[in-house]
């Protein structure tokens, strides 16, 4: 779900040069950015998070540019109160420098609710779902979170530190 967020592929513009940022303070905004919607969420649920990712930037050198993904689930919630918190974060996302691009039903077969955001200042790109499984499967219904960066490059005589 993360593919369409991260590497380099126009989600700044495809003319853009990559702008040069240190890996772990790359990092360290997607662990930002991750807490933040934490905290707007404000659900009780259980996480899985592996953590922020690096990724390669389409066919650019991967010693010298990279894009980061961070995707995390909530689950163990009821889907009435994650509506609820989907409602709050497009409220409240923007008050943390994101542009919502937009909110309402993805075109899957089920229709779920889907945020996509934009934070343009740290070149970060967010797309959240909300994935009701009542009823269809013996999966718990969740919020999915995929954060991704654009393409950045590390600074000169560096290399990419996974």
């Amino acid at each position: 779900m993360a593919a369409g967020l991260t590497g380099c592929s126009g989600m700044f513009g495809s003319d853009d040069t990559p702008e040069t940022r240190e890996v772990d303070a790359a990092r360290a905004d997607a662990v930002t950015y991750a807490k933040e919607i934490r905290e707007i969420f404000d659900l009780p649920g259980k996480l899985s998070d592996a953590g922020p990712q690096i990724t390669p930037c389409g066919d650019k050198d991967f010693e010298k540019f990279y894009s980061l993904s961070h995707t995390w689930s909530l689950y163990d919630v009821p889907v009435a109160d994650m509506e609820e918190a989907m409602l709050r974060l497009k409220g409240e996302l923007p008050a943390h420098a994101w542009k919502i691009e937009s909110y309402g039903p993805d075109s899957s077969r089920a229709k779920s609710l889907k945020l996509t955001a934009k934070a343009t200042k740290k070149k970060y790109s967010l797309s959240i779902r909300l994935l009701d499984r009542r009823g269809r499967s013996d999966d718990p219904s969740m919020i999915y979170v995929a954060l991704g960066s654009a393409c950045f490059q590390v600074p000169e005589g560096t290399k990419v530190d996974i």
